[in-house]
């Protein structure tokens, strides 16, 4: 099974649904078209880690780096070079 995440027009993940083998090379349409869903979905991996890491809702997807990320823990805290938060130095 392939997974979708949807994303919001910021960029931000509203939900993961699973899609049937058959349709992983055409996801988007079968979602947005033939279930009439509407939306962008990108494809995801629970096992694979494509696109950086599994997605939840309140994820944001970077379509420049093609990854997933983690909601900002603490608005002190700064995303990395390898699109990880990490805490503010002391």
């Amino acid at each position: 099974m392939a997974h979708f995440a949807e994303i919001d027009e910021n960029n931000i993940v509203k939900q993961v649904l699973v899609v049937p083998d058959e349709q992983e090379h055409r996801g988007q349409e079968f979602l947005a078209d033939d279930l009439q869903l509407g939306g962008t979905w990108i494809q995801c991996s629970y096992n694979n880690r494509i696109r950086k890491q599994y997605p939840g809702p309140n994820y944001s997807y970077d379509p420049v780096a093609d990854v997933f990320i983690k909601p900002q823990p603490d608005p002190s805290w700064s995303l990395d070079e390898n699109y990880d938060w990490q805490p503010p130095e002391e």
